[in-house]
């Protein structure tokens, strides 16, 4: 029997996995082509310009036709998506339990109360049923994530919404043209959001977002809430509308953008194609993702499941000696349950005195925990591994090496 490299054996890892290589002399171009525009006419690079318009008209062509607004984070994109929605302070907004914490934290910063919605047992997603659950008169939106470059159940998600006349705000920050059916997430719901920061599937530099609608109406509300109330779309003479921050997009940002959003449709077909072929040659203690029907991952990152059946180790000990002979894993996602965030425990928004949940306005239980057994359940069967469009058949082979040779390893 091979000793585990956690042991002190060798690694089944011999060649370091490669790393993206998504930006090349296309981004760098574009980014100086503004810089040398810029020196020759005197003046500086802004933002609200011809390279942001571009691009976002380029993005909405790309999700089927629409709108699109270019903003500074994918944080932001969730706020000025729900500050267009304008709920009323200390409403409710039910958000998936398994979410990067600026997936939540917009719903505080618009004064409201963020309901927290279990997942489908197995899944990272929110569950439709978990959703339906949670609806009450002081619902004023549902936010929504597609997690890992999986589609959530939409098609159901917006069955409840649509039932009870809820908005829907589809967090897209970790899937970029993944689909249904063919359509893109990001069009089912009244907004798609989306963080463009450096590791998503396409960029606008170090930090970016776009908010996406289908709506003329909608579009000019979020240009005015990402612009400190700016009154677009209104008559002419209107002044600012709407109390707001200024949460725009850059030219530089929207440059690099334009050029990465002609490649990421190739990026998630070639991550696509990597965990299909790595699946075929994984030991039966690893399964691949089971999507909801007639979804297409991009896999932002693969969410593998750990079947226990005649191994003798937890999930955690398998992918700790997994990444003890090389593999780029995260043995659980715990840093994506917020709820259980000393933050929202201890409801730590404004001040000390625990507002929005404590004022007398709010109408729900200040102090109402939420109960997420499948959140909590999943993170023990499932870990994360981080391959990319550049992993070549040689990658995929040494990493299905390192999985087996675990399993034999483990194995009763």
């Amino acid at each position: 029997m091979e000793t585990l490299a956690i042991n002190g054996g060798e690694k089944a890892v011999k060649k370091p996995f490669p790393n993206r290589f998504a930006m090349d002399a296309k981004e760098k171009n574009a980014v100086m082509r503004l810089f040398d525009e810029a020196i020759a006419a005197g003046t500086n690079i802004g933002y609200n310009g011809p390279e942001e318009e571009a691009l976002c008209k380029e993005f909405a062509e790309k999700m089927g036709g629409g709108y699109a607004d270019g903003v500074n984070g994918g944080t932001n994109s969730v706020y000025v998506a729900l500050r267009a929605i304008n709920p009323e302070p200390f409403s409710e907004v039910i958000v998936g339990a398994v979410t990067d914490p600026g997936g939540m934290m917009p719903i505080l910063m618009c004064c409201c109360i963020p309901v927290v919605a279990d997942v489908t047992p197995g899944t990272y997603n929110v569950s439709p049923e978990e959703i339906e659950k949670l609806i009450t008169p002081l619902t004023a939106a549902i936010i929504i994530a597609h997690i890992a470059g999986e589609p959530a159940d939409i098609r159901k998600i917006m069955a409840v919404a649509d039932k009870h006349n809820i908005p829907v705000i589809e967090d897209c920050a970790q899937s970029h043209f993944a689909r249904v059916d063919g359509q893109p997430v990001g069009t089912f719901g009244r907004f798609g959001a989306f963080s463009t920061m450096y590791g998503k599937h396409f960029n606008t530099g170090g930090q970016g977002g776009i908010v996406f609608t289908k709506s003329e109406e909608d579009y000019y509300k979020v240009r005015g809430v990402a612009d400190r109330g700016k009154p677009f779309g209104l008559p002419a003479g209107s002044t600012n509308w709407i109390a707001a921050v200024n949460c725009n997009l850059d030219e530089l940002g929207a440059s690099i953008g334009r050029e990465q959003l002609k490649k990421v449709e190739s990026f998630g077909a070639a991550r696509r194609a990597a965990a299909e072929k790595l699946g075929k040659l994984l030991p039966p203690s690893v399964e691949l993702p089971k999507l909801v029907d007639g979804a297409e991952s991009v896999v932002w990152f693969l969410r593998l499941t750990f079947n226990g059946e005649g191994m003798s180790c937890t999930k955690d000990e398998f992918a700790n000696a997994c990444i003890a002979e090389g593999l780029p894993i995260n043995p659980a996602y715990r840093g994506a349950l917020p709820s259980l965030m000393t933050w929202f425990v201890e409801r730590r928004a404004f001040g000390t005195k625990g507002f929005p949940w404590t004022s007398p306005e709010y109408k729900g239980g200040n102090n109402r925990d939420f109960d997420i057994p499948n959140a909590k359940a999943v993170m023990d069967i499932c870990f994360n591994l981080y391959l990319n469009e550049s992993w070549t058949d040689e990658d995929i082979r040494q990493a299905a090496d390192a999985f087996n040779k675990v399993d034999r390893a483990f194995r009763k």
